[in-house]
């Protein structure tokens, strides 16, 4: 299977066996990597500190700053060079969790799962309230409830459901899966064009939008003390997102809380019925503006060959989570494998050709900002394709962010030049279960962003665990869920990798470059 999967690429690829086999590996220098990346690795010991000490990493909160400065210093510790915080632009506030508690306290006493929603205020003490029904879809509707509902906890009607899968939670991907992903065509080449302001589906969104904004400003107006929202997940497992802007001229919105389905849907169930519901709760959170920029963490190990050391090889994830739990798999899963494989460089004493750069980014759950700031002032603007001296002497770009499952290979990106090359590199570690490429893109995190300026953008193939079915962006995201094994697996790829870049005569192939965005008439 696994020879038919390297055939398959190459076909793919329309590169021979030749090829492959010009492209050289140093197997004494993977030998070493392999050694201290399995059998002494340090990656869930700096997997703690980002999670467990450095608790919530949510953009510009003081998490996210605890965990950057921590990074730092532990990267200047390993002998990293340059080992900085590197402003990228504005973000807006910071934000945190400082008290959380909510409880059913009639018929019954019980504390429920519950999430305060990013970016909204506390309730500013404890409050005490009967649960109101709101049957509205509109500011029209809810004109009923004109002057009855200060102070009050809400919950509106809804006909959702818990929707349980019979799926197992955890998965790794099979041998057929594998075989599907090399055995992917080149998906054809588009034009990039703008973003049209005058689309329908912009429209659409932009009167729901509206329409929430509107519901928004009447809660705030009536003075509601809490509204109750139905989070997505079952068991227990509440997958959190934001319940108001994070900039700084953003408008005042109520106190919401995101349930889990299990107790939301009982509480609605009771009031429905006609059964009275009283609550009580006392939610306290911060906003954080003294410093609205946000921040990238920066370090180097330096090239050593004259004619190469301005060259770069990057590696990176994105430290920033969101705030339900530590966001262990998403992404100090990712962090942590990229700090650790610069550590392993260091601890086998290796002096690179080319320079090697680890950036931790910021603000990724956002949009890839901090990804975007970093490529916009070194790289390029990719709107208008207009070009930095510095993106000539990147040499390639290789990102982890898709949990805490073992590397099983690579995708090009559609750079077909690098499937080869990449083979060669995956090679020695098929007996660590690595060795599909894919000609196939992948898409939602940082490689994006040196993509879209033509750089060689590249992230792993990794083994999905529970990462959509538990704890992406959940309040599970914790240190416990992450897989030790597969993180040191993952590790010792990674720098076997860069290793690989760094001292490969040639830089990694490119492809075409992308056109500059077309304005739509």
């Amino acid at each position: 299977m696994k020879l038919k999967l390297l055939y398959t690429a190459l076909a793919l690829t329309g590169l021979t066996g030749t090829a492959l086999s010009q492209e050289t590996v140093d197997q004494a220098a993977v030998a070493k990597i392999r050694e201290e990346g399995l059998n002494h690795s340090k990656v869930m010991e700096t997997a703690f500190y980002l999670t467990d000490v450095s608790g919530p990493r949510l953009a510009n909160s003081p998490g996210l700053k605890r965990a950057q400065d921590w990074a730092v210093n532990q990267l200047k510790t390993w002998g990293m060079a340059n080992a900085k915080l590197e402003p990228w632009g504005k973000f807006g506030k910071g934000w945190e969790v400082q008290k959380n508690y909510a409880a059913i306290t009639v018929p019954y006493y019980h504390a429920i799962i519950a999430i305060p929603k990013a970016w909204t205020p506390g309730t500013n003490g404890l409050i005490k309230s009967e649960v109101v029904l709101l049957k509205a879809d509109s500011v029209a509707e809810l004109n009923k409830y004109k002057g009855k509902l200060a102070g009050k906890i809400v919950i509106f009607d809804t006909k959702n459901t818990l929707k349980r899968s019979e799926k197992p939670d955890l998965e790794r991907y099979t041998d057929a899966q594998l075989t599907e992903m090399a055995n992917a065509k080149p998906a054809p080449r588009g034009e990039r064009r703008a973003f049209d302001p005058n689309s329908p589906q912009l429209a659409a969104m932009r009167k729901a939008r509206a329409a929430r904004a509107a519901i928004s400003q009447f809660l705030v107006n009536e003075k509601v003390g809490l509204i109750l929202a139905q989070g997505r997940g079952t068991d227990g497992t509440t997958f959190t997102t934001n319940g108001a802007s994070y900039a700084d001229t953003a408008k005042a919105v109520a106190p919401e809380l995101e349930t889990s389905g299990e107790d939301f849907l009982r509480i609605l169930r009771l009031v429905k019925a006609g059964q009275k519901v009283e609550m009580e709760a006392d939610i306290k959170t911060q906003f954080i503006t003294d410093d609205l920029q946000g921040y990238n963490v920066i370090a180097e190990i330096p090239g050593t060959d004259k004619k190469l050391k301005e060259q770069v090889v990057m590696i990176g994830g994105h430290l920033d989570s969101w705030h339900g739990a530590t966001g262990a798999t998403d992404n100090a899963a990712g962090s942590a494998v990229m700090m650790e494989a610069m550590r392993i460089l260091k601890a086998i004493g290796f002096k690179p050709k080319r320079t090697i750069r680890i950036a931790l980014w910021s603000s990724e759950e956002q949009g890839l900002f901090g990804s975007r700031g970093y490529v916009a002032t070194h790289f390029g603007d990719p709107k208008t394709m207009e070009l930095k001296p510095e993106q000539a002497k990147l040499d390639a770009y290789y990102n982890l962010d898709n949990g805490t499952g073992k590397i099983r290979g690579i995708y090009l990106q559609g750079d077909s030049a690098a499937g080869p090359i990449f083979q060669a590199w995956l090679n020695p570690f098929k007996d660590l279960g690595a060795g599909t490429v894919t000609i196939g893109n992948t898409g939602g995190t940082d490689h994006l962003s040196f993509d879209a300026v033509g750089l060689p953008g590249f992230q792993f193939i990794q083994d999905a665990m529970d990462y959509g079915t538990r704890t992406h962006h959940s309040n599970q995201d914790t240190y416990d869920r992450l897989s030790e094994d597969d993180l040191k697996q993952a590790a010792t790829i990674v720098a076997s990798f860069v290793y690989n870049t760094s001292e490969r005569k040639d830089m990694i192939p490119r492809k075409e470059l992308p056109k500059a965005q077309l304005a739509r008439n």
